[in-house]
């Protein structure tokens, strides 16, 4: 299942995401992680795949991706 968290492309965010990740789907494949910058820089999007295992788990992971000031939006 693919996620996409965009938002201030800073070090914290790419290790927030990480850190939800490890939290709710353990084992995920960190080498499908793509990281895109916006024109100038400011914004990332970073977009991961894992293998969910239904609508809690999404719901939980979406959740606590939000709770960072830094994250913009998830999809």
């Amino acid at each position: 299942y693919p996620i996409k968290v965009m938002g201030e492309a800073q070090l914290e965010l790419h290790e927030h995401v990480i850190r939800v990740m490890d939290t709710h789907a353990p084992g995920f494949d960190r080498s499908k992680i793509t990281v895109r910058d916006s024109s100038k820089g400011r914004w990332q999007s970073i977009t991961l795949v894992i293998t969910a295992t239904g609508k809690p788990q999404l719901e939980a992971i979406f959740a606590d991706l939000k709770t960072s000031d830094l994250v913009k939006m998830v999809l």
